[in-house]
C-alpha cells in the first residue's frame, strides 16, 4: 500500500446538454439517428421510508382495498427550456431568465428543444413502453396566474410512450418481495411558473423563471395498494431517471414531483371508488404517510355510511398536522378543452434513431440488482449498492480489480458509508480509488496486514478527503 499513488478526485458538475433545436421539414419534426451523451449525476440518493408506516397498515380494515396510482413529473436536465433559448437554474433571482415565449406574449412562437425527445425516448425505453413513432403536442387550456399563455403545451391522445412497466424490489423491513407496476403513459409537456406569496398573505407575486421548463409526466396504472408500495415506486423512478441522466430527480428542488390518486372499495367489488388527488408531497415518506392517512379517512367515511362525502377533488398534504385538506375540486378532461397545438408540427421518430437511443442505455437499476443477487449478495446489500449509480460504479470498478464481492460490499456499506455520511461527501469525493480498495482488501485477506491495520490505513486515506 505504501507504493500506491493516491490521486485527488475531481467532482464534475451535473452535465447539461447544449441547446439543440429541431428543424422543420414539410411541417413535421424528423429525427435522424445520432449519438447521445450520457449524463452523470453526482448526487447521492438515500431512499428511506418511515418504518412506522408498516404499523399503520395494520389499522386499515381488512374489508376494504385501496387503489393507488401516481402521476410523476420529472424536470429534465436540459440546458435550455422546452420551447425557447432561455436557460433555467434552480434558485435564480425571480424573472431573471424569461423571454417573450416564456411570458406568452402575442406573436411569440415556440421552437422545440430536441433533447426533450431524446430524453422522452430514453425514459420510455427504460420503462419498457411502446413508443409512438408519430406523436404530436396539444394545448391544455386552464387559467392560473403563473400560466401566462392561458394554456399548457402538453400531449393528450397521442403520448410519446405507452403501456410499460416498472419493476420494484420492496425492502426487507417492509415485507420484501418483487412488485411490477404498470405504466399507462409517458408524455412531454412544459412547466408553469411559480407564485411567491407574501408573508402577510395579502398578495402574491409571479416568478416565470420556471415557465417553459421541460417535463416528462409518467402516469402509472392504479396497481399500488398501500403507501409503502407507492413510495418505493416513486423512489425507483427517481433512481431510474438518475441512472439515465435525464434529471437530477431532487424532490426538494421540484425536479421530481408526485401527485397521488387514492380511492378505496370493498373487497370483492370490481368498480373503482371515487378517486382523490393528493399534492404537496416533497419526500417519499410524505407520499407514504399521506396515502395511509387518506385511506384511513375514506375508510372511516365508508364505514359510517357517508361515502357520498368522498368527492373527486385535489387535496393538499399538511406535513405539520399530518393530514390532507381540501384544495379545490378536480377538473375533468372536458374542462381542459384539449386541441392540437397549431404552432408545433408532429414529431416523427425513425427506427434508426430509436435503435441508437436504445443502444446507448446504461445498465438499469433492476438489471444491476439481479446481477448483484447472482453474486450471492443479500437483498440488503443489493438495494444499498444499486441505489446510487456512483456507488454501484465504484463497486463494479473494484470488482474488476479482482476483489471479492462480499468483502467489497462490507467495506462500502460500513466504513466508507459511515465516513461519507459523517463528512457529507459522495463516493466520488473521497480520496480512495477502486484499485486502492482492492489492494487493501487483498492485503488483509492475504495476511499481509491485519484487519485492524487495514482500517487504520483506510482511515488515513479518508482523512485526506478533507484536505
Amino acid at each position: 500500500m505504501a507504493s500506491t499513488i493516491f490521486r485527488s478526485l475531481q467532482v464534475h458538475p451535473f452535465l447539461l446538454y447544449p441547446t439543440t433545436f429541431l428543424r422543420r421539414r414539410n411541417e413535421v419534426f424528423h429525427l435522424a439517428s445520432k449519438a447521445t451523451q450520457s449524463q452523470t449525476d453526482t448526487q447521492q440518493t438515500k431512499v428511506t421510508t418511515s418504518s412506522t408506516q408498516s404499523k399503520k397498515l395494520d389499522k386499515i380494515p381488512k374489508d376494504y382495498e385501496a387503489i393507488i396510482g401516481i402521476e410523476t413529473h420529472v424536470q429534465l436536465s436540459t440546458l435550455t427550456k422546452a420551447f425557447c433559448g432561455c436557460p433555467y437554474s434552480y434558485g435564480s433571482p425571480p424573472n431573471s431568465s424569461i423571454c417573450p415565449i416564456c411570458m406568452g406574449l402575442p406573436g411569440a412562437l415556440p421552437v422545440l428543444n430536441s433533447k426533450i425527445i431524446d430524453f422522452a425516448v430514453k425514459l420510455g425505453l427504460a420503462l419498457n413502453c411502446n413508443l409512438a413513432f408519430n406523436s404530436k403536442f396539444d394545448r391544455k387550456q386552464y387559467f392560473y396566474p403563473d400560466l401566462p399563455k392561458g394554456y399548457q403545451i402538453s400531449q393528450f391522445d397521442v403520448p410519446i410512450a405507452t403501456a410499460g412497466f416498472l419493476d420494484v424490489d420492496i425492502p426487507v423491513e417492509f415485507g420484501g418481495g418483487h412488485k411490477r407496476f404498470g405504466i399507462t403513459r409517458v408524455h412531454m409537456e412544459e412547466d408553469a411558473g411559480k407564485l411567491l406569496h407574501a408573508e402577510n398573505g395579502n398578495y402574491s407575486q409571479v416568478d416565470l423563471n420556471r415557465a417553459g421548463v421541460p417535463l416528462l409526466e409518467i402516469v402509472s396504472e392504479p396497481d399500488m395498494r398501500n403507501g409503502i408500495e407507492a413510495a418505493e415506486y416513486a423512489a425507483e423512478l427517481q433512481r431510474l431517471v438518475r441512472y439515465l441522466g435525464v434529471s437530477n430527480g431532487n424532490m426538494q428542488e421540484g425536479s421530481l414531483r408526485c401527485d397521488v390518486n387514492v380511492s378505496i372499495r370493498p373487497i370483492g367489488q370490481s368498480k373503482f371508488g371515487t378517486k382523490v388527488e393528493i399534492k404537496n408531497l416533497n419526500s417519499f415518506s410524505s407520499v407514504s404517510r399521506a396515502i395511509d392517512f387518506e385511506i384511513s379517512r375514506q375508510v372511516q367515511l365508508h364505514s359510517q355510511g357517508r361515502e357520498d362525502q368522498i368527492v373527486q377533488e385535489t387535496r393538499l398534504w399538511e406535513e405539520g398536522s399530518q393530514r390532507t385538506i381540501t384544495m379545490r375540486k378536480k377538473e375533468g378532461l372536458a374542462d381542459y378543452r384539449y386541441f392540437p397545438e397549431p404552432d408545433l408540427p408532429a414529431v416523427i421518430l425513425s427506427q434508426e434513431y430509436v435503435d441508437g437511443i436504445k443502444n446507448s442505455l446504461p445498465e438499469l437499476p433492476e438489471i444491476k440488482r439481479r446481477r448483484y443477487e447472482q453474486m450471492g449478495l443479500s437483498m440488503q446489500d443489493v438495494l444499498f449498492l444499486a441505489n446510487d449509480k456512483n456507488i454501484a460504479d465504484f463497486f463494479d470498478a473494484t470488482l474488476a480489480k479482482g476483489a471479492d464481492p462480499k468483502l467489497v460490499a462490507n467495506w462500502i456499506m460500513s466504513d466508507i458509508a459511515a465516513f461519507m455520511k459523517n463528512e457529507k461527501l459522495t463516493i466520488n469525493e473521497i480520496k480512495l480509488t477502486p484499485e486502492e480498495l482492492s489492494e487493501l482488501i487483498a492485503s488483509i485477506k492475504g495476511g499481509t496486514i491485519s484487519s485492524k491495520i487495514g482500517k487504520e490505513v483506510w482511515f488515513s486515506l479518508a482523512l485526506m478527503s478533507g484536505v
